[in-house]
């Protein structure tokens, strides 16, 4: 029978990297898709429509992992202190915090006996009383805090390919049909988005293409109304 621990049955989808990637991705469609035929809308020109793509994918890029790595860095930083602090009273009245696993276990439904010898077992294990502590009181794991540079990269590259795909036609050609391949190849890259993210998450695969395809178009014309509102007055 093979020897499985929870962690390889299990995805670590608290990491911050894989969040930061499936969303990156989307918000960088969405969002250059909007911008694109914002200012498609409009008729400013080829070229403007296309440096307002490139800005906007570098803008965006950097934004969104700049953004993640403050944010993961903040909340690694709160619980490394947080964990401290409990470090501390572990230290300083372990009595105390005996007590405290004992009722936590006691919550949970079990015995009072049970309980009182699981807490005195774990104290003697100060490590193992520590990472019960965290789980039980802050609802973390302390091991899957997930890694703010890797996230901050999974969202600036994800961010930035998401954003190439409606960009692509006005890099290549300017032949007056940009907006149509800009459309097509959104609506493609929403769909194949939609349906990855399916997958991931075991809840359809159909279904999250068909939101993620209607999500990017009521963006798109949204914009292009407005561009092309604005453009005419």
């Amino acid at each position: 029978m093979p020897d499985h621990s929870p962690n390889e049955r299990h995805r670590q989808i608290s990491d911050g990297w894989i969040r930061a990637g499936i969303f990156g991705v989307s918000d960088g469609l969405v969002t250059n898709t909007s911008f694109i035929l914002g200012f498609a809308g409009a008729s400013p020109g080829h070229n403007v429509v296309r440096l307002a793509g490139v800005a906007t994918l570098i803008a965006g890029g950097f934004s969104m992992g700049s953004g993640e790595w403050l944010s993961m860095r903040a909340t690694k930083e709160l619980l490394e202190y947080e964990i401290e602090v409990e470090r501390q009273s572990l230290i300083d009245d372990p009595e105390l915090e005996q007590h405290e696993l004992r009722d936590m276990f006691k919550a949970r439904g079990i015995d009072d006996d049970l309980a009182e010898r699981l807490s005195i077992d774990l104290m003697r294990d100060p490590e193992l009383a520590l990472q019960t502590h965290v789980r039980e009181e802050m609802g973390v794991d302390p091991s899957a805090t997930g890694s703010p540079w890797a996230a901050a990269g999974a969202s600036l590259a994800t961010f930035s390919v998401g954003a190439f795909v409606p960009l692509l036609p006005w890099l290549w050609s300017s032949s007056g049909n940009e907006v149509w391949w800009s459309v097509g190849l959104a609506a493609a890259g929403s769909a194949g988005i939609g349906g990855a993210i399916g997958l991931f998450t075991r809840r359809g695969v159909a279904k999250w293409a068909l939101r993620q395809v209607f999500v990017t178009g009521l963006a798109a014309v949204v914009t292009f109304g407005v561009g092309r509102l604005v453009g005419t007055h």
